[in-house]
């Protein structure tokens, strides 16, 4: 098993991802979480770190709130996308750009940060636990981690959903290299417990598409789609609709010294 580089499909990702209303939900619903955790962190330009950051959508939306955000992904394609993202932002100036998995980051950051992004990663890597180790250790005491993993109840559920009956056994893999489906779905309650292993406080979990990819007309997705995110910023953050979700993104911070003490 190896990381995931996207180099090979980084057109079909910005087009099947970040261009459809899958991806519109996913940014209005993690956007207003990070707003949450913005609000608990100090008031001042942040140092923000976006591992396995892709094109870089939310990192040039907090470079452009003023904080300095380090971008990094495996894919030299996705680096040179983001950077170009950044420029017709405007926000450049606010914004760095290494080519490097999340695992090894660290040498790069000349200090620790105080929030980071992970987003839709941990199920494209083969030593998940271990990059959250590398992670943690990249943290100030008291800063936050943006987690969003791909949920191994929300893939069993859609497969139901299709009939897909033949997918629903764990350790069937999709054959298809270049496909968009992710390697390795977590169980949200494994991630949990990693998260906590490592000494982090979970202070929020939403569900990211809850009802998007369950909906048995696609059309519903695009001619009600202002409805349906309504429905979907309504539920996110209730059970049972946390779990359900495609994605689920978690809110953790480290503990600040002090309050070890």
């Amino acid at each position: 098993m190896q990381d995931r580089n996207f180099d090979d499909i980084a057109e079909k990702f910005a087009r099947n991802i970040y261009g459809t209303t899958k991806g519109k939900i996913r940014q209005a619903v993690v956007w207003q979480d990070l707003n949450t955790l913005l609000a608990q962190l100090p008031q001042r330009p942040l140092r923000i770190l976006d591992a396995g950051g892709g094109e870089g959508h939310l990192a040039c939306q907090l470079a452009e709130l003023g904080h300095h955000v380090l971008l990094c992904d495996l894919s030299g394609e996705m680096i040179q996308r983001a950077a170009l993202l950044a420029e017709q932002k405007g926000v450049s100036q606010n914004m760095q750009f290494v080519q490097s998995s999340a695992q090894d980051i660290r040498q790069y950051l000349e200090q620790s940060v105080d929030l980071i992004l992970f987003h839709a990663v941990l199920e494209w890597i083969a030593e998940p636990q271990a990059a959250l180790a590398a992670l943690f250790e990249c943290l100030l005491p008291g800063g936050a981690l943006s987690l969003m993993f791909f949920n191994a109840n929300g893939l069993l559920m859609r497969n139901v959903v299709l009939g897909n009956f033949q997918l629903v056994a764990p350790e069937v893999r999709r054959r298809r290299k270049r496909s968009l489906s992710p390697q390795y779905p977590h169980q949200p309650l494994q991630v949990y417990a990693w998260l906590e292993q490592l000494g982090m406080q979970i202070s929020g979990k939403t569900g990211v598409r809850v009802f998007h990819d369950y909906l048995q007309s696609r059309q519903l997705q695009t001619q009600k789609f202002e409805e349906l995110l309504a429905l979907e910023q309504h539920y996110c953050r209730q059970e049972p609709y946390v779990s359900l979700g495609r994605y689920i993104h978690v809110m953790a911070h480290k503990p600040n010294l002090k309050d070890e003490l």
